[in-house]
This record gives structure tokens, C-alpha cells and sequence, in this order.
């Protein structure tokens, strides 16, 4: 099992920033990639940014590219989600997520219990 916790969010003016963090535990070499999510309110989940274990292959929402940036510290055990530049309509909750498996044919995810980020304008 993978177990997610997201901490950073808060409330924040529009063009500042914030850094969310997302620290793992238990099977955490089972890994392969870890990805930031949001939900806005009546909205449905979406990708905000996905890193990969192997590599550190990067890929972005294109409402998010050139102001986020996904980053991974494995002696930590952590992946962060900097966000620069922040838009009202960046409010949401944000959710990390982590894809993990035994071996390659396997995926299974775990989900953190989200933070609440709210930009104002």
C-alpha cells in the first residue's frame, strides 16, 4: 500500500504563489509516477501535472504550463507542485495521487486527502 499526505495549501492573492508538498509512505518503491489533481467546486477531477519515478518525465495541463512545476526529492520521499502566478480560477482542491504496482503489468492508486487552495482576485 501507498499512503499520500498533501500539505502548503492556504489562501493567496492572485499573482502569488504557493508550493504544495506531497510526502509518501509504505510500499513507496512500487512507485512509477505521481501526479497533482484538482476538483474545483461542480467541476469534474482533473490532471494538473504528473512526474515519473524513472527519469523524472514531466507533463503538464496546458492551463498550468510555464506557471507550475512538478519536482521530486526521493531522499524525502516527496513531490511538490510550485505554483507560480496564481489565477482565481487555479482555486480548487488539489489532490496528489500516486500510480504503484508490484511489478510492470500492475497499476494500482492511492490518493491523498487534498489541500484547499483559494486564490482571490
Amino acid at each position: 500500500q501507498v499512503q499520500l499526505v498533501e500539505s502548503g495549501g492556504g489562501l493567496v492573492q492572485a499573482g502569488g504563489s504557493l508550493r504544495l508538498s506531497c510526502l509518501a509512505s509504505g510500499s513507496i518503491f512500487s512507485i512509477k509516477a505521481t501526479g497533482w489533481y484538482r476538483q474545483a467546486p461542480g467541476k469534474q477531477r482533473e490532471l494538473v501535472a504528473t512526474i515519473s519515478t524513472v527519469g523524472s518525465v514531466t507533463n503538464y495541463a496546458d492551463s498550468v504550463k510555464g506557471r507550475f512545476t512538478i519536482s521530486r526529492d526521493n531522499a524525502k520521499n516527496t513531490v511538490y507542485l510550485q505554483m507560480n502566478s496564481l489565477k482565481p480560477e487555479d482555486t480548487a482542491v488539489y489532490y496528489c495521487n500516486a500510480k504503484w504496482g508490484p511489478n510492470l503489468g500492475t497499476n494500482i492508486g492511492s490518493w491523498g486527502q487534498g489541500t484547499q487552495v483559494t486564490v482571490s482576485s
